[in-house]
């Protein structure tokens, strides 16, 4: 019964023996060796993830979804120096497991945090009228750009 394990439809599975990386494997039925010699950790990368920034729905499936305080984090500063709230999703997919495994430490973290710093950075740049009226879709842009040049790195 140790020996067989199954990796949901909409994610791939990582193989490691004694802590290494050892290979990716596809959704189904799958052996490994038994008695902690191998462990699989499965990674959804078919399934498209969101991220919600401040404010929260009620169910949500992300374990990464939770806010310390979701007033904070919507209240921002203008480059004109007022005072905006500014709620925003940031949908996300995995695309590649090993890196969001072992390449960073703590990814969902760290993908909200970027988020957060990209947004803050985009609305500074700009004045509480193109925050509210016509900048949004270039800010909307402008944050996808930065978001992925750093999610990269």
């Amino acid at each position: 019964m140790m020996s067989f394990y199954t990796i949901p439809a909409e994610s791939e599975g990582i193989v490691l023996r004694f802590g290494k990386y050892i290979e990716k494997v596809p959704s189904g039925l799958h052996a490994k060796l038994p008695f902690g010699i191998d462990n699989v950790i499965s990674v959804p990368t078919q399934r498209q993830q969101k991220l919600e920034f401040g404010f929260a729905t009620p169910g949500y499936t992300n374990p990464d979804q939770i806010s310390n305080d979701p007033a904070l984090e919507k209240s921002m500063v203008t480059g004109d120096l007022n005072s905006a709230l500014v709620e925003w999703i940031v949908q996300y997919r995995i695309t590649d497991p090993e890196k969001y495994l072992f390449d960073v430490r703590n990814p969902g973290q760290t993908l909200r945090d970027i988020s957060e710093a990209v947004m803050r950075e985009v609305v500074g740049d700009r004045t509480v009228d193109e925050i509210i009226t016509i900048g949004r879709q270039e800010i909307e842009e402008t944050a996808l750009e930065r978001t992925r040049e750093l999610a990269e790195r």
